[in-house]
């Protein structure tokens, strides 16, 4: 991908660089012309949470893979920092969710997995507010949609393809 092409497919983006900030946070990415992340990044907090995917001036947005550092991991959509749209998220402990969020909660369709591959009884597809059940019904199309952003999140972000991921490590 040339530079125009980047700039392109990002509006905004004007620098491409790495900052340290003072709590040890890393960012490795493109920035906009007032100095926020903007575009594709790389994100390493101190408790090594990690982000890579897109930003918008300053905040997660658009696609990408948060993972946190007990384990659990995102692999979606975001909104101004919060999960939000379609995406799977995994527990720590294997359980799963794949279906809708909106500000950072499970809350639209979804499908509950556990480690060990089942959906409990009766099945835990439905209906979910604030991460609670409300309703169950099948959501098949949901499900699917979100197993796709969550493979598109990785076929673009996934550390293999990460084009910052050797230099942050």
């Amino acid at each position: 991908m040339t530079q125009h092409d980047e700039d392109e497919e990002y509006p905004g983006v004007v620098k491409h660089g790495s900052f340290k900030y003072d709590d040890g946070t890393l960012y490795i990415g493109d920035w906009n012309e007032r100095g926020q992340k903007h575009g594709l990044g790389h994100m390493k907090l101190p408790d090594q949470t990690r982000y890579d995917g897109t930003f918008h001036n300053g905040l997660c947005s658009g696609l990408g893979i948060m993972t946190f550092a007990d384990g659990a991991k995102y692999e979606g959509e975001l909104l101004q920092g919060w999960f939000h749209g379609h995406g799977v998220f995994w527990r720590a402990d294997g359980m799963k969710f794949e279906g809708e969020f909106r500000g950072g909660r499970i809350w639209g369709h979804g499908l509950v997995s556990y480690s060990d591959g089942t959906h409990g009884f009766p099945k835990n597809e439905g209906y979910f507010q604030d991460c609670k059940m409300m309703k169950r019904k099948k959501c098949l199309d949901v499900v699917k949609k979100a197993q796709k952003v969550s493979l598109m999140a990785r076929m673009n972000f996934g550390q293999s393809n990460n084009r910052t991921a050797n230099v942050a490590s």
